[in-house]
C-alpha cells in the first residue's frame, strides 16, 4: 500500500509537469493547422503531430489514473450500456475475436466517471486481445451481487450491492507468479513497443478510486477472469440529446493566471484567435492585483490551479472576496483531484484540464453555467449565449445531475 502510494505522488507528479508540456505542443500545432488547407503538404504531418499529442495525453491519463487523482466527475452510469457501447467500439476493430455478453436484465447502474471506466474497460479488452494472437473469444458479463463484510474487509471497502463486470478471455493464461505483479505500474510481460505497464495498474488506481475493487483468475493455457466490482447507485441516469457542434466565437475579456510563460503564450493566442480579449497574470498575486483595478471589465477567469506562493485556490478565494460574482474556471495538468475538489465546493464554476487544442473549444451546455457563459468540450469557457451541443471532452461546471467525489 504505502509503495503505490509513493508510486502514485510521483506518477502524478509527472502527469501534471507532462500535460503542461503537452498543452504548448498541442496548442501551436493546433494553431498552425487552422492556418494550414487541407491540401497543404504539411497538413498530413500536422496531423500526425496532433495524433502523436493525443496518445501522449493518453499515457498521461493513465498516470494520473494510477495515481488516482484523474477522476473528473462523477454522474449515474448504466453498466450494461456502457459495456455493450465499448465492446462494440472494440470488435469494430479486432475481427479476429469473437465477442459474447451475457447483461444482468434489470441494468446496473454506478456511480462513476464515464471515460474513465470506458479507460478500464478498454485496457482489459486490449489485453485479452494480446492473449489471443491466434483469436478467441472474448466473455462480457455483468450482474448485480451482495458482497459481505468478510469478503469486503480485505479490499477496504463496504459491504452492500455491487455491480459486478466479468471480463473473459481464452487467451494464453498467467502464472502465479506473473498474478502477483499484475497490477504493479510499469510491469509489463508484452514485448517492447507493446505493451508500457501502465493499463493494469491504471485500471486498479481508477476501481479503487471509485469505492470498488478489482480481482483477477488465471491459468497458464486456460485464460483469464478480471472481475470488477462497483458500489450500486440509485440514482437515475441522465441523458442527453447531441446536438450538431458549432465553433464559437467571441469579443469578452478573459483574465488568464498561470506561472508558466509557455501556457500563458499558447493559451493567450489560442484565445485571441477565437476574438477574445486576454489580460495575463503571471501568478497568484498578480491576479489579485488585476481583478482589483478592473474587475468590472474581466468576464471570465481562468485560473491555473498549481502555482508558486499564492496557490490557484488562495487566489481563487481572493478574487471573489473582491468580486463575489466572477465566473472562475481552474485549470490544471492534473485532473480534478481533493485540491480542486475543495475550489469547486467553494463555488469556483468549472475545471478544464491541459492540455487542449482549439478544435475542441465547442460549446456543451450539458452543464448549467452562470450567466452567460458557454461550455467548451475539452477546452475553454467561451462567452457567448449558451446553446445546445454535445457533452463530452474534460471541462466540467457544476451540474444539478453531477456529483464531485
Amino acid at each position: 500500500s504505502q509503495k503505490f502510494k509513493a508510486i502514485g505522488t510521483l506518477a502524478g507528479g509527472i502527469a501534471h509537469d507532462f500535460n503542461n508540456l503537452l498543452m504548448g505542443i498541442q496548442g501551436r500545432t493546433s494553431l498552425m493547422s487552422v492556418d494550414l488547407e487541407p491540401s497543404h503538404p504539411h497538413s498530413d504531418h500536422i496531423n500526425a503531430i496532433e495524433d502523436y499529442i493525443r496518445s501522449a495525453a493518453d499515457l498521461t491519463r493513465q498516470l494520473l489514473g494510477f495515481a488516482r487523482g484523474g477522476k473528473y466527475e462523477v454522474r449515474p452510469i448504466d453498466i450494461n450500456e456502457l459495456l455493450h457501447e465499448s465492446a462494440t467500439m472494440f470488435g469494430r476493430t479486432k475481427k479476429e475475436i469473437r465477442i459474447h455478453t451475457k447483461l444482468q436484465n434489470l441494468s446496473p447502474v454506478v456511480a462513476a466517471d464515464r471515460r474513465q471506466l470506458e479507460q478500464v474497460l478498454l485496457n482489459l479488452y486490449v489485453n485479452a486481445w494480446q492473449a489471443m494472437p491466434d483469436g478467441g473469444d472474448l466473455y462480457l458479463e455483468t450482474e448485480i451481487v451482495t458482497l459481505d463484510d468478510a469478503y469486503c474487509k480485505p479490499y477496504q471497502t463496504k459491504p452492500g450491492h455491487y455491480a459486478k463486470v466479468s471480463v473473459t478471455d481464452t487467451g494464453i493464461g498467467m502464472d502465479k507468479s506473473t498474478l502477483q505483479l499484475i497490477f504493479d505500474p510499469f510491469f509489463t510481460t508484452k514485448e517492447k513497443g507493446r505493451g508500457t505497464g501502465l493499463g493494469l495498474a491504471s485500471a486498479y488506481g481508477i476501481i479503487k478510486n471509485h469505492a470498488g475493487m478489482i480481482t483477477v483468475y488465471s491459468e497458464v493455457g486456460q485464460g483469464t477472469t478480471f472481475n470488477i466490482y462497483l458500489p450500486v447507485s440509485d440514482q437515475d441516469v441522465h441523458r442527453e440529446d447531441p446536438a450538431e457542434n458549432e465553433l464559437i466565437k467571441g469579443s469578452e475579456t478573459i483574465l488568464l493566471v498561470d506561472d508558466e510563460e509557455m501556457i500563458i503564450d499558447v493559451t493567450q493566442a489560442l484565445l485571441e484567435r477565437l476574438g477574445y480579449q486576454v489580460i495575463v497574470a503571471n501568478g497568484g498575486e498578480k491576479a489579485v492585483e488585476r481583478i482589483s483595478e478592473m474587475g468590472n471589465e474581466i468576464d471570465l477567469v481562468i485560473l491555473d490551479l498549481i502555482m508558486p506562493g499564492i496557490d490557484g485556490g488562495t487566489t481563487f478565494d481572493r478574487i471573489r472576496k473582491i468580486q463575489p460574482k466572477m465566473p472562475v474556471l481552474l485549470s490544471s495538468g492534473y485532473a480534478i483531484d481533493g485540491q480542486a475538489h475543495a475550489v469547486m465546493r467553494r463555488g469556483c464554476n468549472g475545471f478544464i484540464q491541459k492540455p487542449f487544442n482549439i478544435t475542441e473549444l465547442y460549446p456543451s451546455p450539458a452543464f448549467h453555467p452562470p450567466a452567460h457563459i458557454s461550455i467548451c468540450a475539452g477546452g475553454c469557457a467561451l462567452l457567448t449565449n449558451p446553446k445546445p451541443a454535445p457533452s463530452g471532452g474534460i471541462i466540467y461546471f457544476q451540474d444539478p445531475n453531477a456529483k464531485l467525489l
